[in-house]
């Protein structure tokens, strides 16, 4: 089932905007990581973690979860199809992988949070970074399997493009 023209349009332009969304709240996310222990004011650390909480429970798991949706949207709904190319099904694992991590590490930012303003962080800068830096480098990938689109049949859509059936 493919979308109309229109519909298409519409549904694409949603994906790409929440998944830039999300792209960006990592980023933002990174740049609060960086810049916090850096900071010449007491205030500042315990506000940064304490505000990583809702940024990540109310920006980064719901854009993760609307990119997911609208990315499967895309890809039912569009020639690609959900099995027919590699780099859709890369694309979409990614995705999902990328969106279990980050809800792993919710529990994790709120112990941070809850104790920022209690004890300083302990260990070094790169512990914090890890899984922000990785999920971006995901995403990115995912980005660049989107726009180049490899032309890799899988034997489904090989099979389905040129039209044999299995036997």
């Amino acid at each position: 089932m493919t979308m109309t023209p229109s519909l298409r349009k519409f549904a694409l332009s949603v994906h790409i905007a929440v998944s830039v969304g999300w792209i960006g709240a990592v980023f933002a996310y990174i740049a609060i990581v960086v810049a916090t222990p850096a900071s010449q004011n007491a205030r500042t650390v315990p506000a940064a973690w304490i505000a990583l909480e809702p940024v990540m429970r109310y920006v980064l798991i719901p854009l993760a979860f609307a990119s997911l949706l609208t990315g499967l949207v895309m890809a039912i709904g569009t020639r690609w199809g959900l099995f027919l190319h590699y780099w859709v099904i890369i694309s979409f694992l990614l995705t999902i992988i990328a969106t279990i991590v980050l809800l792993t590490q919710v529990e994790s930012v709120s112990i941070l949070a809850s104790a920022a303003g209690m004890t300083p962080l302990r260990g070094p800068l790169w512990v914090y970074l890890l899984h922000p830096i990785g999920g971006l480098l995901v995403l990115l990938v995912v980005l660049a399997l989107n726009v180049y689109k490899p032309e890799c049949l899988t034997p489904y859509g090989w099979r389905k493009q040129h039209g044999r059936r299995r036997e």
